[in-house]
């Protein structure tokens, strides 16, 4: 286990809170005098080609990205787990050239309000407020997701920091400039903060290889099928690339086999797209920035460079979070110990004949010390201060008090399973035990008519990746720490900050302007939108920290992935029917969101082990055949035209088209390079 110590010290502060001032500074000072709606909401329709790509990257990128891809990266997924950006570099360049003229030839402030364009006002809508309701839940998941990274890495660090203080930071931070500057001030804060989250990332990367060059031994998965883990000694005259590669050639590979529970080689063939193309394509907080670029060609020359920018994502955030596995597996292991402590006590209270797992009643040092890897130990201590006088470094002793002990009663009929390969590598004794065990509940389930409840197990905390490497590999004492925090900071502030201003406009424009005071002028519109920022941060900071509540925690998230499918498939069915067929008659737009909302909901209450791309795909084929037959039945007798409502050049730009299939064909040559049949060369 490795001994260097995470500290935040006085340089640290300092530049972090440097950091925090400028972005504020920059995004107030660059705009000044924001009253027209137009201003406020879409910068006044004068966003650069630069501010428009780093603005993408940074509304984009959060610690659920550094946090989460990096923790994939780690597990055998490894590169694969790259497809969600190198695949969004296709989707922009094809959002640039296909979607965004229509767009901005449209002249709409946000996504809804093309609906009415296109079909009409009941389709805008139902869109809005579906919209409303989902960013919602996604601002308290972005708040609480930076809110833990900085109280956990204030806590690594002795110092005390609660989730709701860092809600609050966070969220106050957002609102000030969101508030004042509208688009424009998100626009500029998001230059330095897209700037400082690939920089940081960076020097993460290069810290963690200079230490995977210094190491004589790590740890490596040795087939993504199986999960197995390994010690592999290293050349100690080898260069840290080459002990990359020796250690992890294995997970360099983008295609999964299909029945892999995280993502399958299948889901790349359609399943992926969907969510791609809403989220680039007609999701509010992101598409807001290029509904405000000063041109078509800005527009398109800001995407495509966004688009290359995504290229290098995976090279910041993926391949540190492979070495972060080779360099600290074991701490990663340790990590998983309080997880897998009530887990497995659960397993015992449910499987009393268990002979893979000990309870032991206050073992001594002795004891802890003798016990041999491969079987675990249930530690159990009278209460919470002799529990805190155990010191083990033993993955499989697993300590907890006897109050705690108790009270881990598993639900009837419970399942014990787990998506981690490496589970059954680890602990090979008690998967088949466990194996046996389900297959004997599952029959008694089914004979009683009742429905498993599912306990989750995991051998590595693969989350902590980043943790772990901002913990051991940076430099101490000169302002990197912090620098990368604020960084990280940087990614939740602007990723809040996109979403509260994309929910401010679509609430003024969509429905108060439209329904509740049609006859507003534009500073009561802008007013309305300033208000509504604060009243969303406010219940962002309020939500944040009951998700850390592990009664409702699972719950919440689960109902947020489970929201985006309700509207993405349709939304984007919707869109593209409406911009290629152009006969089909205004009730497509409302049958189109209907559809798929009851067709989603219908397929999770039946279907519940359809893995959610492939429903998001058939709901996505069902709305397409829906509005087909309705077209084919009652077409319109002349093809919608769509008439230009704005001012701005709607000249498409050749050097943009020309850099944006470059991107393409880079994306297409990393597939090959990192294909079987690449890695085999």
């Amino acid at each position: 286990m490795n001994t260097d110590t995470f500290k935040i010290l006085p340089v640290d502060i300092v530049v972090f809170v440097a950091f925090v001032i400028a972005v504020v500074s920059v995004g107030l000072i660059k705009s000044k005098n924001e009253k027209g709606s137009e201003d406020y909401f879409l910068a006044g329709r004068g966003l650069r080609w630069w501010l428009i790509g780093f603005s993408l990257i940074a509304a984009n990128i959060s610690t659920e990205q550094f946090v989460g891809m990096s923790g994939n990266a780690a597990q055998h997924v490894g590169l694969a787990i790259a497809s969600y950006e190198w695949m969004a570099a296709i989707t922009l360049v094809v959002v640039a050239f296909a979607f965004l003229p229509y767009f901005l030839r449209a002249g709409i402030y946000t996504m809804p309000e093309f609906l009415e364009y296109r079909y009409n006002a009941t389709a805008r809508t139902i869109m809005a407020v579906a919209t409303i309701l989902i960013y919602l839940l996604l601002l308290g998941s972005v708040t609480y997701s930076g809110a833990l990274t900085i109280s956990t890495l204030a806590g690594k660090a002795n110092h005390q920091l609660s989730l709701a203080a860092g809600a609050a930071v966070i969220g106050l931070i957002a609102m000030i400039y969101v508030t004042a500057g509208g688009l424009k001030a998100c626009a500029w804060a998001d230059l330095i903060q897209g700037s400082a989250l690939i920089l940081g990332g960076a020097v993460i990367m290069i810290f963690a290889f200079k230490k995977l060059g210094a190491a004589t031994e790590a740890a490596m998965i040795l087939s993504p099928d199986t999960g197995a883990v390994a010690l592999k000694a290293l050349a100690p005259d080898a260069t840290a690339i080459e002990k990359f590669w020796s250690l992890n050639r294995t997970r360099m590979n983008m295609f999964l086999p299909g029945a892999d529970p995280v993502l399958p080689w299948t889901a790349l063939l359609l399943g992926l797209w969907i969510p791609n193309f809403y989220y680039w394509g007609l999701n509010q907080y992101i598409t807001q920035r290029t509904l405000g670029s000063a041109s078509l060609a800005q527009g398109q020359r800001g995407i495509v460079f966004a688009a290359f920018l995504k290229l290098l994502i995976p090279f910041v955030i993926v391949i540190p979070g492979i070495i972060a596995f080779n360099l600290y597996s074991n701490n990663m292991q340790l990590e998983a110990v309080s997880d897998t402590a009530r887990s497995l006590a659960r397993y015992v209270k449910a499987n009393p004949e268990t002979k893979a797992v000990v309870v032991v009643q206050s073992p001594s040092a002795a004891q802890i010390e003798s016990w041999q890897p491969g079987r675990y130990m249930l530690a159990v201590y009278s209460n919470s201060t002799a529990l805190a006088a155990v010191k083990t470094h033993n993955p499989y002793v697993l300590p907890l008090t006897q109050d705690a002990f108790d009270s881990l009663v598993p639900a009837p009929f419970t399942l014990f399973k787990t998506e981690d390969k490496a589970w059954r590598n680890v602990n090979q004794e008690l998967a088949r035990e466990i194996e046996a065990y389900n297959e004997k509940t599952e029959q008694a389930a089914k004979a009683a008519k009742a429905t498993p409840a599912v306990e989750k197990l995991i051998a590595f905390k693969y989350d902590t990746a980043l943790g772990q490497l901002l913990g051991h590999v940076l430099p101490q004492g000169v302002g990197l720490v912090g620098f990368v925090t604020a960084a990280l900071l940087g990614a939740v502030v602007s990723s809040l900050a996109a979403m509260l201003n994309a929910a401010s406009t679509i609430f003024a424009m969509d429905v108060f302007k439209k329904h509740l005071a049609p006859q507003a002028d534009q500073r009561t519109v802008v007013r309305v939108g300033r208000i509504s920022v604060i009243v969303f941060a406010v219940a962002a900071v309020i939500l944040a920290p009951q998700l850390g509540n592990p009664k409702i925690s699972n719950s919440i998230f689960t109902i947020i992935q489970a929201g985006q499918g309700f509207i993405s498939p349709g939304i984007l069915a919707v869109f593209v029917f409406g911009l290629v067929v152009r006969r089909g008659p205004p009730v497509c737009g409302v049958v189109g969101l209907v559809t798929n909302m009851i067709a989603y909901g219908l397929m999770m209450a039946f279907m519940p082990k359809l893995q959610f791309l492939n429903r998001m795909a058939v709901c996505f084929a069902l709305c397409l055949l829906v509005m087909v037959v309705i077209t084919l039945l009652n077409p319109l007798p002349k093809p919608i035209e769509f008439q230009q409502k704005t001012t701005i050049g709607l000249e498409s730009s050749r050097s943009a088209k020309i850099a944006g299939l470059v991107v393409v064909a880079i994306t297409l040559l990393l597939y090959f390079i990192f294909s079987p049949a690449g890695l085999a060369k």
